[in-house]
């Protein structure tokens, strides 16, 4: 039987309940307990496919076609697991899910009400993951806890203590320390308030994880403060959660605040210490002061800070097993057609063209490609950043005039991107994005082949927009080399220009499967020709 660790969020949001989640998970599972996670959002959207990055960050891809909350990311980085579409629920598919029941006459005519059907679903959802192989299921609540539709996670909560047994279910509440520098004071009440709301729900948590500065250190006399105010046992229940060089070094710190040693204490599990060895050489590399490399992403999102989490990730984790610093920059697309892609994209080493939808912009990315094609710039495309790279070259090198992607000229005479017939086949109804892992047949004699070590891969997709093969043999001719191919549907999954230096531009998201000890080959290969970009 599973037990359940529930990690809550304060009055205070975006202190970092995923990363915290997601460090818990390692430490635990180098403890040799096998762990899953979940993640519960209070939004009414089914899931996150529908909305703007501009509202909620990137959308991160599961394995099975999960479309998911970016902490999953930091769930499947920190573990080293893959995850689903069980593992992120939101309010609007319990709702959904509810309601289909009522309509089935599953209720045999009862009146259906928020408490306790809806509660009832949620726990539901959490008990789904309660499995003889998985030892912990970490359960992240979204948002902050006065947010008035989150009671209903809260509520469930208190339900799963109920079901599963008060030695099963640890909780961790969340909660920005402020301090105050006039006064070199560490002020508490914030602390107090956000539990007195979470005991108004009927449950105490086991421990309170107090997000600081930097440069702050929390005395034993405040812990016991905080300890006293919000029926912690005592102050070794108050962890410290530092703002940090590198997240990846989270797993160390929670060690040493001793988090873990309360968990397995309360399961009653005899454990041996985690062995964070090699983590924390990986740390170190993070940590060392290598020289930096300007990496530009060329987007529509860049006013987002996590539009690009994965990506960012990704490059990070590259860039230190090559031994330089991301100096990554967001660079606006439309910028570079108002101010010229040479001012935009002075002094980069590298330039990613990442996934995106709609036009705004496009002529900004197309600018950017040519820039890195005809300047020998390390350049990878990802999801549109391979579609515009086809749509340029089709333009430039086989001199097809207006060419482009019937997504932005449904007319165009040159449709080198399109929805083809091999698509609309798996299509069910109308939906014909592309979702989740697929594999990938790659030419053995071609770069990305010998970067990957394989010659199949499976790679995680998201789009809707396929390379017309119509075209194949032209490009083909002319130099861009289609190396890589769906084995079922023949559709075309990756691109390169052999005669550049790294100029590699896939349809699916490698950044999904890039891990910070394990980053991913496309990656690799790409910072390891930027590194020696002068």
């Amino acid at each position: 039987m599973s037990k359940y660790v529930v990690v809550t969020g304060g009055i205070v949001s975006n202190i970092g309940k995923g990363t915290v989640s997601a460090a818990l998970g390692r430490l635990l599972k180098n403890r040799g307990l096998k762990v899953t996670m979940q993640k519960f959002d209070q939004y009414l959207n089914v899931d996150p496919s529908t909305m703007s990055p501009y509202q909620h960050g990137e959308v991160f891809v599961t394995e099975d076609g999960g479309e998911t909350d970016l902490d999953l990311g930091h769930y499947e980085r920190f573990l080293d697991e893959n995850f689903g579409k069980i593992n992120n629920i939101t309010a609007g598919r319990v709702y959904s899910s509810v309601i289909n029941k009522e309509r089935l006459g599953k209720y045999v005519g009862a009146t259906v009400q928020v408490v306790p059907d809806i509660t009832n679903e949620v726990t539901n959802f959490m008990l789904a993951l309660d499995a003889p192989e998985t030892d912990v299921v970490i359960i992240e609540i979204g948002g902050t806890i006065n947010d008035y539709d989150s009671g209903i996670y809260y509520r469930a909560i208190r339900q799963l203590k109920l079901d599963k047994g008060e030695d099963s279910v640890f909780v961790m509440h969340t909660e920005w320390l402020p301090y105050m520098p006039a006064t070199g004071e560490t002020k508490v009440q914030s602390v107090q308030t956000s539990v007195e709301k979470l005991t108004s729900f009927g449950i105490v948590p086991d421990a309170v994880i107090c997000r600081t500065i930097k440069n702050l250190n929390i005395s034993l006399e405040t812990k016991k403060r905080i300890a006293s105010r919000c029926l912690l046992s005592g102050p070794e229940c108050v962890i410290q959660d530092k703002d940090l060089e590198t997240v990846y070094e989270l797993p160390i710190i929670l060690q040493k605040e001793g988090l873990d040693e309360l968990i397995v204490k309360k399961f009653k599990l005899n454990l041996p210490k985690a062995d964070l060895t090699s983590w924390q050489l990986m740390v170190n590399n993070y940590k060392e002061n290598y020289p930096e490399l300007k990496i530009c992403i060329v987007g529509k999102y860049t006013k987002v800070p996590d539009a690009y989490h994965s990506i960012e990730a990704a490059i990070e984790h590259a860039c230190i097993y090559n031994k330089v610093k991301a100096k990554i920059e967001l660079v606006d697309a439309e910028d570079i057609e108002e101010y010229g892609v040479d001012k935009m994209l002075r002094g980069a080493k590298g330039i990613i063209v990442p996934p995106g939808w709609g036009s705004k912009g496009i002529n900004g990315m197309i600018l950017a490609i040519k820039y890195a094609r005809e300047y020998k710039i390390p350049y990878l495309g990802i999801g549109v950043g391979m579609q515009l790279a086809v749509v340029e070259f089709a333009r430039n090198m086989l001199a097809f005039g207006g060419a482009n992607s019937t997504e932005f000229d449904p007319n165009t005479d040159y449709p080198v991107i399109d929805i083809m017939e091999e698509q609309k086949k798996l299509a069910m109804g109308s939906k014909t994005v592309r979702l989740g892992a697929h594999k990938c047949a790659l030419d053995p004699n071609s770069n990305s082949a010998k970067l990957y070590g394989a010659e199949v891969v499976l790679e995680r997709h998201r789009h809707r927009f396929e390379f017309n093969t119509k075209y194949s043999e032209q490009f083909e001719k002319e130099g861009l080399k289609l190396v890589g191919m769906n084995p079922e549907t023949k559709l075309i999954e990756l691109v390169e220009l052999p005669s550049h230096p790294f100029f590699i531009a896939c349809i699916y998201e490698p950044e999904y499967q890039s891990r910070p000890n394990k980053p991913h080959p496309l990656f690799l290969g790409f910072i390891n020709t930027a590194k020696s970009v002068r």
